[in-house]
């Protein structure tokens, strides 16, 4: 059974309580890891693992954990490479899935966003996360997990 990592410092609080019901629901082993402590209800499926204040120390610790199968959730795009060269599958907190054929494109597209932005240009952030993220989040882990039971 594969398991579920969790890029927990940035992942939202409605999407951490979408994946904590999926993980009780299909008795599937998760961890959040974080630099922080994150609150999660006592859970024989559902873990959290803190690790050091450091750059990428979350995502360092993911890596080195993940194993071919499991389902990474996260939204950092060169976390998501490393894992997707593991042999992991990778979603984000949106429900979109990343790949070898989607994810240098993205990466590239952030890189120059980045470029952009120190230049003085306003890119803008982030949108909020919608019921309609939420919604698609929920529904396309709940496909992930009943494909790869």
């Amino acid at each position: 059974m594969p398991t579920l990592w969790v890029d927990a410092d940035a992942c939202p609080k409605v999407a951490r309580e979408i994946i904590v019901r999926a993980a009780e629901r299909t008795t599937t082993p998760t961890w959040f890891v974080a630099n922080h402590s994150i609150p999660l209800p006592p859970s024989k499926w559902v873990k959290s693992l803190s690790v050091s204040h450091g750059f990428d120390a979350a995502d360092n610790e993911i890596v080195a954990r993940l194993a071919p199968g499991d389902l990474l959730i996260s939204s950092d795009l060169p976390l998501a490479m490393e894992a997707i060269d593991k042999g992991a599958a990778v979603m984000t907190t949106r429900g979109e899935m990343l790949d070898r054929n989607n994810i240098r494109a993205k990466v590239q597209l952030r890189d120059f966003m980045e470029t952009m932005r120190s230049s003085g240009e306003h890119t803008g952030g982030p949108k909020g996360y919608s019921d309609t993220d939420r919604r698609e989040f929920a529904n396309a882990l709940d496909r992930w997990l009943a494909k790869n039971r």
